[in-house]
């Protein structure tokens, strides 16, 4: 597997970013031109993470957030999303479908829905430093 193209943007993390994260993500992959099934997937763990990020990550104060977006030439898709916001205290819990430490108008499905969307997902998180989510994506062949 060899680094095709790769891509990293930083952004502070208020709730008009998420979009601008979404379609930048999108945009890039496009070069590998994706089904719209798999942009639409893209899209949505990209905003996931990062809505993660910005409401729980950093719920009481703005930081950055850092996307990285890598290509491989099996059309691997890996895409990172890192704060350093309060971190996760229990990655397993935090997990679980409809766990929330945010708000009762949250669903507490994020990371649900990025493992469904996902080929492969995985967490890391410490306390008061931050979390990194990394999402792979393998996209169809195309002829």
């Amino acid at each position: 597997m060899s680094l095709i193209n790769k891509m990293q943007i930083t952004f502070p993390s208020r709730s008009v970013n998420e979009g601008f994260a979404r379609v930048s993500t999108a945009s890039f992959i496009s070069q590998l031109d994706p089904t719209l099934e798999e942009i639409s997937d893209i899209k949505t763990i990209v905003s996931e993470a990062v809505t993660n990020s910005i409401v729980h990550g950093y719920a009481d104060r703005e930081g950055e957030i850092i996307i990285s977006v890598y290509i491989y030439d099996n059309r691997r898709v890996r895409i990172t999303v890192k704060d350093r916001g309060v971190g996760i205290p229990d990655i397993k819990k935090a997990m679980e479908a409809c766990f929330t430490t945010g708000s009762e108008d949250r669903a507490g499905m994020g990371f649900t829905i990025m493992q469904t969307f996902s080929d492969k997902l995985k967490v890391r998180s410490v306390q008061n430093r931050g979390t990194i989510v990394t999402m792979e994506k393998i996209l169809c062949p195309r002829p």
